[in-house]
């Protein structure tokens, strides 16, 4: 899965396009439309706190801090305290940091806005919207051409590889 990027100048173009990638057989859950606050979207589907937020990749780099530090904890307690269990302690400390890690970055991460929307910030502020489509990667060329096609004032602005297949 990709996730590629319209930027749309109004609501109804915005509305025009959902309704086409729609009738194309892409899902709602593949869908997220970022604009101002409090715009109304209608029967669009809005971004959610994943598209709005740095929240997945500041899980994914706390989980790896968390057990590299948990890793690291469990190997000078191996060494210097002499645990008699090899190995337990440091599995232990491993998933602990691992856990807490994940924890705190992911609260941290939703305080940031995401980072890959970030540099459409002033133009939705000027009003116009972000269109987010999750699609396989054979799809993209017929979308975007579709989308180009159909409505000439909406801007294709790129592609994103996605981790998971349902991400978003």
């Amino acid at each position: 899965m990709r996730r590629i990027y319209f930027l749309a100048p109004n609501i109804e173009t915005t509305h025009k396009i959902v309704d086409e990638l729609r009738a194309e057989g892409i899902e709602d859950r593949h869908l997220h439309v970022l604009a101002k606050r409090d715009t109304p979207l209608q029967d669009m589907p809005e971004a959610s706190v994943f598209e709005k937020t740095d929240f997945i990749p500041a899980v994914e780099r706390g989980v790896a801090l968390g057990a590299t530090t948990g890793l690291l904890a469990g190997l000078v307690g191996l060494r210097f305290a002499g645990f008699a269990i090899a190995g337990g302690p440091v599995l232990g400390l491993l998933a602990y940091g691992a856990t807490i890690g994940a924890m705190m970055s992911g609260l941290a991460g939703l305080q940031v806005g995401n980072s890959r929307v970030k540099q459409y910030a002033e133009a939705i502020e000027r009003g116009e919207f972000l269109v987010m489509v999750d699609i396989a990667k054979e799809r993209i060329d017929k979308i975007s051409q579709l989308i180009s096609k159909h409505h000439p004032s909406a801007h294709f602005e790129g592609i994103e590889p996605l981790l998971p297949p349902n991400y978003g």
